[in-house]
């Protein structure tokens, strides 16, 4: 029996030593996280030339569409394709054979009207100076007075039919109407061709030459104040389809009558020189307008700013090198920066880079950049255990 209490109070013993000998320890305590490396920059001043884009589309001031007015064939074509012809420059010529017997013929007739018009006239005043005589029957001088008139109604529509035919001539022959660029010839030697129905070419005035923009409604007062102060500046750029800025200033021609009820927008159509033919009717581009708040304005990096229910913060570097969120009201975006117009005060330092790890009241390391931070991060110890 002893022996059995024996063998049962070691392990009682056992556990009251090793309860006693762990009775000092407490519980190992978190230490202080060590400051978050970021990079800051200083919010500043900066030049703020913003503008705001529109789709725009080329079209020339004056552009005329060329149509035969007589049906024959092409037999002459002089000009060059893609030059700049004149007001009243020989273009076509359409078979004039036709029209020059019909012309010939009118003509010929004309004379022999005449000719019909001085036999009734002298018969008339034969007839008159026997009539005063009593020599003659009064029914005689009655038709020789109606024949008179009649041959001169015959004179008149020879006339008229001269002038018709005339004109048909004249149009086989096709003239530039307007001083312009034409464009390639859609028809040639040869060809067939029907009055209203057959397309030959076009020309358009191409300098200057207009750009056509589509501006809200609530934008029209801003615009019918550009278009009073008739300067042509850098107000208006035109971009062209390849980004690159066009090289001459555009100003306000033109604003339309009315407002398109369907869409809200109103077109605005700007004149641009284009004494080196870069543009070309039909070509899609942007057009930039100057922003009325470009200026001098407080700018910091875009990739400062986070957003967080849209609304957008960044972190400022206080005293003690703590951090705090503050909310800020953006402007537009220009390159990597963007307008400040609320919220922080110029000099005040911000967070650029790591920013993912901060939180409120963080205190921070400042290192010179990115790879700095990058670096940081990656050799950062652990949180420290104190035991005692």
């Amino acid at each position: 029996m002893k022996r059995i209490m024996s063998l049962l109070a070691v392990p009682v013993v056992m556990l009251v030593l090793l309860t006693a000998c762990g009775g000092d320890k407490k519980p190992a305590q978190q230490g202080p996280p060590p400051p978050t490396a970021v990079a800051v920059t200083e919010a500043s001043q900066g030049n703020a030339a913003y503008y705001d884009e529109y789709p725009a589309t080329v079209t020339p001031l004056n552009q005329v569409e060329i149509y035969p007015q007589v049906s024959g064939y092409i037999t002459g074509v002089f000009f060059t394709e893609g030059q700049v012809v004149t007001k009243g420059q020989k273009l076509y010529e359409i078979d004039q054979q036709q029209y020059q017997a019909n012309y010939d013929e009118a003509v010929a007739n004309v004379n022999v009207a005449l000719a019909n018009l001085n036999r009734a006239q002298k018969d008339a005043d034969r007839y008159q100076t026997l009539a005063k005589q009593d020599a003659i029957a009064r029914q005689v001088v009655d038709n020789a007075e109606a024949t008179l008139e009649s041959a001169k109604m015959q004179v008149a529509a020879a006339r008229a039919n001269v002038a018709r035919v005339s004109t048909s001539l004249k149009y086989s022959t096709i003239k530039a109407p307007l001083t312009g660029t034409i464009g390639i010839s859609q028809v040639k030697l040869g060809g067939a061709v029907s009055p209203g129905q057959t397309l030959l070419n076009t020309i358009s005035a191409d300098d200057p030459i207009a750009v056509d923009i589509s501006v809200d409604e609530t934008e029209i007062s801003r615009f019918v104040r550009l278009q009073n102060r008739k300067v042509s500046d850098s107000t208006f750029v035109f971009v062209l389809p390849d980004g690159t800025p066009y090289e001459a200033s555009g100003r306000i021609g033109i604003i339309d009558r009315a407002v398109d009820p369907q869409t809200g927008t109103l077109k605005v159509r700007l004149f641009f020189n284009n004494r080196q033919k870069m543009l070309k009717s039909g070509m899609n581009g942007n057009v930039r307008v100057l922003n009325s708040e470009s200026g001098r304005r407080l700018l910091i990096p875009y990739k400062a700013v986070t957003e967080q229910m849209s609304e957008y913060f960044v972190y400022v570097v206080g005293d003690s090198s703590k951090v705090s969120q503050r909310k800020v009201a953006l402007g537009n975006r220009i390159g990597p920066n963007v307008v400040v117009r609320d919220g922080l005060r110029e000099g005040e330092k911000i967070v650029t880079e790591g920013i993912q790890k901060l939180r409120e009241g963080a205190v921070v390391k400042v290192v010179p950049d990115s790879a700095s931070v990058a670096k940081a991060a990656a050799t950062a110890p652990a949180a420290t255990s104190q035991t005692r």
